[in-house]
């Protein structure tokens, strides 16, 4: 296997649809996922805990109704935790509109964007549930210069059978 720079950062990298997942773990937990461009190559997972990350991972991306169950260290603060709480409610093939969720939540659409973007754990919490008003939106606070994250976005959300991104 070809060794990616990079690549030393992750337990695990395991490759999907839209590219790869670089996986993080640490004391027995799921402490990151990443959405990776598609010239990482896989790694093996280097613990048990990335293993079942990796395996679930894959399970996901051949099944969109497939439900995580990963043991995730605790990340982000009160307030991005709630916000990642209203997008894990959000049901598989719905979308909800930053200002959606913020209105729920009893915030600012900008700052749930933000909490969106930090998001530790995509695919986990659906962020990409979340869109903008008039259109897709942002994904993972990148200014997506080359269209990577938002390819990510759209194959998320056609693989959920998305309205509006069949």
């Amino acid at each position: 296997m070809k060794k990616q720079q990079g690549s030393e950062f992750f337990s695990a990298i395991v490759a999907a649809p839209f590219g790869a997942m670089g996986i993080r773990s640490e004391a027995g937990r799921v402490c990151e996922l990443v959405y990776l461009p598609p010239h990482f190559a896989e790694k093996d997972a280097a613990d048990p805990v990335s293993a079942l990350a990796a395996e679930q991972i894959a399970r996901y991306c051949g099944d969109p109704d497939f439900r995580f169950a990963l043991p995730l260290a605790p990340a982000g603060s009160a307030f991005q935790q709630r916000v990642w709480d209203a997008i894990a409610a959000i049901p598989r093939g719905e979308v909800r509109t930053y200002g959606q969720v913020a209105k729920h939540i009893g915030s600012a659409a900008r700052a749930v964007g933000q909490a969106c973007g930090a998001n530790w754990y995509p695919l986990v919490v659906p962020c990409h549930r979340v869109t903008a008003a008039g259109g897709l939106g942002g994904f993972s606070n990148h200014d997506d210069a080359n269209g990577f994250h938002l390819g990510v976005k759209r194959w998320l959300l056609r693989h959920e059978a998305a309205a509006g991104y069949r």
